[in-house]
């Protein structure tokens, strides 16, 4: 099944919002609640969930667990994916250490930077490489998804590296642009650009 980006996207904020919602002891939320967390209609929740064959709503709403496994069966990978970071600076430690562990399909395996103080050590709980060694660790610990927190400048030649050691999957969070082939799939997320576009809209 191929959803759009952004039906796929918000699946994955209705599961964060459902495991929330389990955490504090609550098992059925309505659709117009979920709406009401995510500041769209209840209209779009329920085509959302018809979309994945999903629409057994009963008097007490959606069964949140039910739920949560249903939308983990159409975005997660059976397996899982095996993820690693390059650039270990303060944003990239940042990255690892708050998505550690929360995904049990995706699992930061690795984490890579130049710096030789870095180097051969756990940082965040992850084992650090030098990023001379991309290929070699990216197919020993079977790494489909990168994630780059480097310096901008080098962020295209860490691209290279990675596409070249076979990651088919890049989340971009410097500010430079990236050019991948058409069969690796990038997303790119600039916080400057975001944060600007919040102080444009406020002003």
């Amino acid at each position: 099944m191929k959803l759009p980006g952004k039906t796929v996207e918000r699946l994955s904020e209705y599961r964060r919002s459902l495991l929330d919602c389990l955490s504090k002891g609550k098992t059925h939320i309505y659709s117009h609640e979920m709406a009401g967390l995510h500041s769209i209609t209840a209209v779009q929740v329920r085509r959302d969930l018809m979309l994945i064959g999903y629409s057994s709503m009963k008097k007490r709403g959606y069964d949140a667990m039910e739920l949560v496994n249903v939308i983990g069966q159409i975005i997660d990978h059976n397996e899982g994916f095996n993820v690693a970071v390059v650039g270990m600076g303060n944003l990239g430690r940042a990255i690892t250490a708050y998505f550690k562990g929360k995904r049990p399909k995706l699992n930061i395996v690795a984490t890579f930077d130049v710096d030789e103080n870095k180097v051969n050590r756990v940082i965040a709980g992850v084992n650090c490489y030098h990023i001379r060694d991309i290929k070699e660790i990216v197919a020993k610990q079977k790494i489909t998804i990168a994630i780059i927190a480097s310096p901008p400048d080098s962020a295209s030649q860490i691209a290279d590296m990675l596409i070249v050691a076979g990651v088919k999957g890049i989340l971009n969070f410097t500010t430079t642009p990236l050019n991948v082939p058409p069969t690796i799939f990038l997303e790119e997320y600039d916080m400057i650009t975001s944060l600007e576009k919040i102080a444009y809209f406020v002003k």
